[in-house]
């Protein structure tokens, strides 16, 4: 089964991020052909470009490496890499309405943010749909925010066959209703909207002031403390296993120690968890010409695979003569 994500390098990754959809694609990786690519034309539509929208596509890249992306087992390459992807969509703009494009969720909610509407932002549907189809891609694995996009390349791609025959794979979208939901610092779901993450890489004592700025309750230090209401401890869980659940959840019961001290244990779970990713991040950081390479080696395993499709899509639309 072949599977298809797509990055946006979009900066510092944090907790959210690793249990939302690093973490199942990471995990993925023995089970299922994995394609992961860094969406550097995509992040353009929301205003990144020149000498940042290069320094982020090798930040993310190296983050994905260090965090277990393994390039032996998955074809992973920067989305610019593989031009055909243009060609594609700008052939998929012929089988697009506008009403489909018009009624997209995404175009709706980045223009009542302010994000000057043009072209680019209009018509990332119809990317991201040459994206998806270019390789032959069966699941696409989406939060519930992106389904409306993988139902519009099905669009596509049915009115593309309906009229050249059957050659584009119909693709599915995937929402893993098991995803775990990381609560940020103020109980709300992490998101770097809402400015309430914890970021995975980055100074210890960085990361502990903002572990210290977590919401909780104003409790004394000697009464018992709930937990199932607890942002520390909703947090602390994802990296616990049952037994040491048990025992934190005793520590609260118990009284004794403040809301300080969940925190401050937090904080240390977190250090030790990343600390092989880290290093493994450390490494790539002094290797940026091995990570292009493996860029470039991934970007040629794309094109690979898509080439038959691509030679397929000429011919059938008159392209090739």
């Amino acid at each position: 089964m072949r599977l298809l994500t797509g990055i946006q390098p979009s900066g510092d990754l944090h907790i959210g991020n690793y249990f939302g959809s690093i973490l199942p694609m990471i995990s993925s990786q023995d089970e299922h052909e994995i394609f992961a690519f860094i969406a550097n034309y995509h992040a353009m539509s929301s205003g990144v470009g020149g000498a940042r929208l290069a320094e982020l596509t090798m930040q993310a890249a190296t983050d994905f490496l260090a965090l277990g992306m393994n390039p032996n087992k998955s074809t992973f390459w920067v989305q610019s890499d593989v031009k055909e992807v243009l060609e594609l969509y700008w052939i998929l703009s012929a089988f697009t309405p506008m009403g489909l494009l018009e009624r997209a969720h995404s175009y709706k909610d980045k223009m009542a943010k302010g994000i000057a509407a043009n072209h680019n932002l209009f018509s990332y549907p119809v990317l991201m749909a040459a994206d998806i189809l270019l390789y032959n891609s069966e699941i696409v694995p989406v939060g519930k925010d992106q389904i409306q996009h993988v139902e519009i390349a099905r669009d596509i791609a049915i009115r593309f066959n309906n009229m050249y025959g059957d050659i584009f794979v119909i693709p599915e979208y995937k929402v893993d209703e098991n995803v775990k939901t990381v609560p940020g610092i103020d109980g709300a779901k992490m998101s770097k909207s809402y400015g309430n993450t914890i970021n995975i890489f980055g100074e210890e004592k960085k990361q502990q002031k903002v572990i210290k700025k977590i919401v909780t309750e104003n409790v004394a230090l000697e009464e018992p403390k709930e937990y199932e209401n607890c942002n520390v401890y909703n947090i602390a869980k994802l990296y616990l296993n049952e037994q040491e659940c048990l025992d934190l959840q005793e520590r609260y019961k118990k009284g004794g120690e403040g809301h300080g001290h969940f925190k401050l244990y937090l904080a240390e779970i977190l250090w030790e968890y990343y600390r092989p990713y880290r290093e493994k991040r450390e490494y790539y950081n002094a290797h940026q010409d091995e990570v292009r390479d493996i860029l470039r080696i991934g970007a040629d395993k794309a094109r690979t695979s898509a080439l038959p499709l691509i030679e397929k899509i000429r011919e059938a639309t008159g392209i090739s003569y």
